[in-house]
């Protein structure tokens, strides 16, 4: 209880209000923003994001999509999860700062959407993101109502703890956007994502294959040259 007190006072500072009421968080990325209603995504909602598999890979592009997303918004965000295993490092590389998060360790999964749902419905935060593999559409309900009381963002991030568990998609929710998120490793070792915007609401659904996130958590759409590139070695025969 003491814990919860500190978290409520916490979120209750002035310093914490939160600004963003009806507001939307653009990527930055023409192709992406102007398929989503507002051109972002929009506060006062629930979005959920998941990994496309249940492979590690898929499961850390899907996290560090959601921390690319938040290092670009401002104020504080409540990061909750069923134990504390975040690295932070790679979050912060990534851009998302540190400093601005509050973490919860909720223990299961029924506190994480306690924890959630307390944080959204008290404010003061600009996101709360919830660790969860499940969401029912009651869940969903109750996370949404707090959202729009507060107009803070909501994350679910749904988590494939087992292989072969169903995904997201599975589950109807009244989440105003969707997002799989798979990890695609080129052969000179960039690393690319394929973001599936899988629902929409007012919006168009859509595939997008776009970059690894840089620190600032920019995402940019991979360069499509007008013609092939030769290869060194027959560039070098022909000098």
């Amino acid at each position: 209880m003491a814990q919860l007190d500190v978290l409520r006072a916490t979120l209750r500072r002035p310093e914490n209000i939160n600004p963003h009421i009806h507001e939307v968080l653009p990527f930055g990325v023409a192709e992406i923003d102007r398929k989503l209603l507002g051109g972002g995504l929009a506060f006062g909602c629930v979005h959920e994001v998941s990994g496309a598999s249940a492979g590690m890979a898929d499961a850390n592009a899907a996290m560090l999509f959601v921390a690319a997303a938040l290092g670009r918004s401002k104020g504080k965000i409540l990061w909750c999860a069923p134990e504390r295993d975040l690295f932070a490092p790679s979050l912060e590389q990534v851009g998302l700062d540190m400093t601005r998060v509050i973490f919860v360790e909720a223990g299961d999964e029924k506190k994480v959407l306690a924890r959630m749902e307390e944080g959204l419905r008290q404010g003061g935060v600009t996101a709360v993101v919830g660790e969860i593999s499940k969401l029912t559409m009651n869940e969903s309900r109750r996370l949404q109502l707090a959202a729009e009381q507060s107009g803070a963002m909501g994350v679910v991030l749904r988590r494939q703890w087992k292989s072969g568990e169903a995904g997201a998609a599975s589950e109807p929710t009244v989440s105003r956007t969707r997002w799989s998120v798979s990890a695609e490793q080129q052969r000179r070792g960039e690393m690319r994502w394929q973001l599936e915007l899988m629902r929409c609401r007012a919006g168009q659904n859509h595939v997008f294959e776009v970059e690894g996130c840089d620190e600032e958590g920019r995402l940019v759409m991979p360069t499509i040259l007008p013609y092939p590139v030769a290869p060194q070695h027959y560039l070098q025969a022909m000098q």
